[in-house]
């Protein structure tokens, strides 16, 4: 390689990843992939998680045309062999800490890291939301990519709205973050384990944190306890491995559904301004609703 001609990029795991020129045929995790896109970086491909199946979930995808980025599948699917398929020369994948890649068997990682180039971008609890969306655009800088104008801008007034709206009452609306699991129980999200969630916090609006127990990210509770935290915002999950939550008939949960705003959440977020400005966004719309009820 030339000092002129060569590319590099130090990831999350502290590695240099090389190459003799800037890849231009870049293979991602769905959740990278949609993000470097906002910064105009167009993969050649995306590949899921063992929660994801045959086809992209759409929750995660963003803005990224599916007629014409290769979905290599997910969970056992996923082999070398597939991955490759594309001729890729860059692979984006991310980590929930410990280097290791999520999605993909650590055995199909190993030898995937033997034939190109892998790049890891942490995205775990331990780090800020800032903090991973800083990385994702150093890396699709390096890539060639550009932010979109007024984008950084944007993502400001949407923080500031949002925390007006939570300023707006003594109290705030009580916001809860969960997961539709069954007609029974729901995955309460733990906000503190959350990035985006603490975001939330940071800017004024009242988090509600289920009961402590079992499970580090999530609680699993009854509709009926869920109802009984009194949310005036429900987030909810809004990716294929979770049920629709107007798929749910339990009583009790219609009973506090009618008075709270429901908000859309991808708990893997695309992390480029624009996508976290529309998110904020959102979440004012409905702190903003459900305090003028």
């Amino acid at each position: 390689m030339t000092e002129q001609s060569a590319w590099s990029f130090a990831d999350d795991r502290g590695r240099l990843v090389a190459a003799d020129r800037r890849p231009s045929r870049v293979l991602a995790y769905v959740q990278a992939g949609a993000t470097l896109w906002d910064y105009g970086i167009h993969p050649e491909g995306i590949f899921g998680s063992g929660h994801d199946g045959a086809e992209p979930d759409r929750a995660k995808t963003g803005a990224l045309p599916l007629d014409a980025v290769d979905y290599r599948g997910a969970g056992d699917g996923l082999d070398v062999e597939t991955l490759l398929r594309g001729g890729p020369d860059l692979v984006v994948a991310v980590s929930y800490g410990h280097g290791q890649l999520y999605g993909l068997d650590p055995d199909t990682a190993k030898h995937l890291e033997e034939c190109v180039p892998v790049v890891v971008i942490d995205v775990g609890q331990a780090r800020t939301l800032d903090r991973v969306a800083e990385r994702f655009a150093e890396l699709a800088l390096s890539l060639g990519g550009a932010p979109v104008p007024g984008a950084t801008g944007d993502l400001h007034a949407a923080r500031e709205r949002l925390r007006a709206a939570a300023r707006a009452t003594p109290r705030g609306a009580r916001v809860l973050a969960l997961s539709p699991a069954s007609q029974e129980q729901a995955y309460a999200a733990r906000p503190q384990m959350w990035p985006e969630l603490r975001v939330l916090a940071e800017l004024g609006a009242d988090l509600v944190s289920p009961p402590e127990g079992a499970g580090v990210n999530w609680a699993t509770v009854a509709w009926a306890d869920a109802a009984a935290l009194e949310p005036g915002v429900v987030l909810t999950d809004i990716r294929s491995n979770a049920i629709p939550l107007d798929e749910i008939t339990a009583p009790v949960w219609e009973a506090a559904g009618s008075r709270a705003r429901i908000v859309p959440w991808n708990p893997e977020p695309l992390c480029s301004p624009q996508a976290h400005a529309r998110f904020l966004s959102l979440v004012a719309d409905a702190i903003e609703g459900a305090t003028g009820d």
